[in-house]
């Protein structure tokens, strides 16, 4: 769930992206997880899904380094978009289900919300 204000618009990265609609100082935590509102769902339940809903968790969803689980957000958070040098990244928060999402530096109005992929699925994304 998303936790400070964005907007979703066309992406210079790929198709639309998630930009800041207020400033962000650095270490904000940006999203977490809310199982009554955002989803985790087991690679084999992803894997039994029909299309087109399987290809749509696998474009927007992620399989997290902590459950393992894919999570999809209810939000629009599955607009962030990958940089090699993000300006938001993963935090550990003792009791939490999974990591939240904190701003690595400062980030102005307008500024598109990024994150490396890499580091939020290793090299073992399931593939069906």
């Amino acid at each position: 769930m998303l936790l400070v204000k964005t907007k979703v618009a066309p992406s210079s990265i790929e198709g639309l992206g998630l930009f800041a609609a207020e400033f962000i100082l650095k270490g904000t935590h940006l999203w977490r997880f809310v199982g009554s509102f955002d989803r985790a769902m087991s690679v084999s339940f992803v894997a039994a899904l029909e299309e087109p809903a399987r290809s749509f968790v696998k474009k927007y969803a992620y399989v997290s380094p902590v459950s393992g689980e894919y999570i999809l957000y209810s939000d629009d958070s599955r607009f962030f978009n990958h940089a090699n040098i993000p300006n938001t990244g993963e935090a550990h928060v003792e009791g939490e289900q999974e990591t939240h999402g904190i701003a690595l530096r400062d980030i102005h109005p307008g500024e598109e919300l990024t994150i490396d992929y890499r580091l939020m699925e290793g090299t073992d994304k399931p593939v069906f």
